[in-house]
């Protein structure tokens, strides 16, 4: 008997592609009519302290359909909470994708899961939102997005301050060119995190450039308007047994077109900071708390002699993502900060670990990317009442 191994028509592979293609684009051709329906996967705490009461102030166009998670006990009092009658294990997610409850997909798991998750969902025709980073690495990132657009859905990564109007108007400000040309850029975010966090676990895609050196990160790129060329990396570990598998800080620099300098330190061991400043010819901008989803957040800027100071008083900020991407969803709209945002975050954490670990600076491609948020992106929303926990603790004793 002969085998036909390496014997394989190409033209039929093809044309079987392109039919699957269709075939599962043909799925999601349907938009939905009424609210689009969300399944939330993982009930941690940004689930239950901010993505579940969140639906209230989305009600418009979203609404929540679906609980998933390995937990009973979440399971059964947050769906009576929120008045979710479909609830599913994770082994079971498969069945919550087919069972024609849900058009779309909240995936607020550990990092390492946001990829299959995404996988699973969109190969089955359903929507997805997930929460920051996309993924782990660059490769799994471009598999999302490539899956996406093969099955005709949307994906967009969970980014809350591409909607929250501080940091809008401070791109704003940056791009008028009322700070002149930009020069430097420098952030600071710290916080305590306490010892079996998930945060901690390299497993799960921990460490504290994935969680909140990427917000110092994404505020730099867009705030220079451009990708860094270039990033070197330094990470920094007290030795406490907390931090056996991943940094408790990392500072780094990166370098961007026209040798503008963006620099920034995050820590898990430190006590609660965050700002950043912005530095030009003719001024400096800096923001207070730019990175909290519960403060206020107080910007200061400094044109010549003048400064003026403006407050943006705290508000929800996971119901403008719901509403923006459902709004995507409904008028076949791609969404930013689409997929290929969250790759080109991941892009230069993965760079800034190598520099760390090869202890020199990086290089990076160039890279053009044309699509920037704007301050029409933003969303108000009220603050919401923050329920009580279930079977969740909080990151930091300090939040």
């Amino acid at each position: 008997m002969t085998s036909d191994k390496g014997r394989e028509d190409p033209m039929a592979r093809t044309r079987t592609t392109r039919a699957s293609t269709k075939s599962a684009r043909s799925r999601t051709s349907k938009q939905p009519r009424g609210r689009v329906r969300y399944a939330v996967v993982g009930q941690g705490y940004i689930s239950q302290i901010a993505v579940l009461p969140a639906f209230a102030n989305a009600r418009r166009n979203s609404e929540l359909t679906a609980l998933v998670s390995d937990d009973p006990h979440k399971l059964e009092l947050l769906g009576r909470r929120y008045r979710v009658k479909h609830l599913y294990r994770y082994e079971d997610f498969d069945a919550c994708l087919a069972s024609g409850e849900v058009d779309a997909v909240f995936i607020a798991l550990p990092n390492h899961l946001h990829h299959a998750y995404t996988l699973r969902a969109a190969r089955a025709g359903k929507h997805v939102l997930c929460e920051k980073p996309l993924a782990v690495t660059e490769d799994e990132c471009r598999e999302m997005i490539d899956e996406a657009e093969r099955y005709g859905v949307q994906l967009m990564v969970a980014y809350r301050l591409h909607f929250e109007r501080a940091n809008l108007k401070a791109v704003q400000i940056a791009r008028a060119g009322r700070l002149g040309g930009l020069r430097t850029f420098n952030s600071l975010f710290c916080m305590q995190v306490e010892d079996g966090n998930i945060r901690l676990q390299a497993a799960a895609g921990g460490g504290t450039l994935y969680d909140i050196g990427i917000y110092c990160i994404n505020a730099a790129r867009h705030l220079f308007g451009a990708e860094p060329v270039e990033v070197v990396g330094f990470a920094g570990n007290n030795g406490e047994e907390r931090f056996r598998e991943v940094d408790e800080m990392t500072s780094a620099i990166l370098r961007f077109p026209g040798d503008r300098l963006a620099s920034f330190t995050c820590s898990f061991g430190a006590a609660d900071a965050s700002a950043f400043d912005l530095v030009g010819t003719k001024g400096s901008l800096r923001l207070e708390s730019p990175y909290s989803f519960a403060e206020d957040i107080t910007q200061r800027l400094k044109i010549g002699e003048r400064t003026t100071e403006q407050v943006f008083p705290a508000r929800d900020q996971f119901a403008p993502e719901l509403l923006y991407f459902s709004d995507c969803i409904r008028e076949r709209r791609k969404p930013e900060p689409s997929g290929e945002e969250g790759w080109a975050d991941v892009r230069v954490i993965r760079a800034l670990l190598a520099s760390i670990e090869l202890r020199r600076p990086v290089a990076l491609e160039p890279l053009d990317r044309r699509r920037q948020p704007t301050l029409e992106q933003e969303i108000h929303r009220p603050p919401i009442e923050e329920p009580e926990l279930v079977g969740a603790r909080k990151p930091s004793p300090g939040d």
